[in-house]
């Protein structure tokens, strides 16, 4: 099946960052490495618009080497380290020169899991496998090689379900922002709902 799947055209990525970012859950997100496909379905999201939003990394402006990929064109990847560990995975959306983003927090991962769970370390079973922004990166394969790269291409992409699974969607504050005041409170979450991938208990 995932070796069938297409890449989204880049008129998904070029619309506001809060419909990319609720449209996003459901999608597939496919990276098509040396060792092999892996995917999930995109089950928690999160918008990001800077440079008004103080939570985005390119609040008040700011363009630097590391968000440069965020001011760039729609359907590009922008990828971060957390806590200078673990890589996290965006969809740069809207338009050239105005720097949203969407963070990918989890997914729920499609067979063949054999290699997800070798870079993971854990059974298929596992929720952990793939509940976090970080965990979701080491289960694909993604890090800072893949900073930039063109989400319209058979390598790295989103691809629709072929519409066989409707997710329900909620929406809540977005997770670890407090030091963005009001702005930590906007409902620009957004999961489906009772999938045990979720990363956090929903705040709703």
């Amino acid at each position: 099946m995932l070796d069938r799947l297409a890449p989204l055209p880049r008129s998904f990525y070029a619309r506001p960052v809060l419909t990319v970012a609720r449209d996003a859950i459901g999608k597939i997100v496919v990276h098509a490495s040396e060792e092999g496909i892996a995917a999930g379905r995109i089950v928690e999201a999160e918008a990001y618009r800077g440079p008004e939003d103080r939570a985005a990394h390119s609040a008040g402006g700011r363009r630097t080497r590391r968000t440069e990929a965020m001011w760039g064109a729609p359907g590009h990847a922008y990828l971060f380290l957390l806590y200078g560990m673990h890589w996290a995975f965006n969809l740069v959306t809207t338009a050239e020169g105005e720097p949203h983003a969407v963070l990918i927090r989890a997914i729920e991962p499609l067979p063949p899991l054999d290699l997800m769970c070798a870079r993971r370390g854990l059974a298929a079973n596992r929720r952990e496998l793939t509940n976090g922004p970080g965990k979701v990166c080491a289960a694909l394969g993604l890090d800072g090689r893949h900073y930039g790269m063109d989400l319209c291409t058979p390598r790295l992409f989103l691809a629709s379900d072929g519409g066989t699974r409707r997710p329900r969607i909620g929406r809540s504050p977005r997770i670890n922002v407090d030091y963005a005041g009001a702005w930590a409170r906007r409902p620009w979450r957004f999961y489906e709902r009772e999938n045990r991938y979720v990363s956090v208990k929903p705040r709703d």
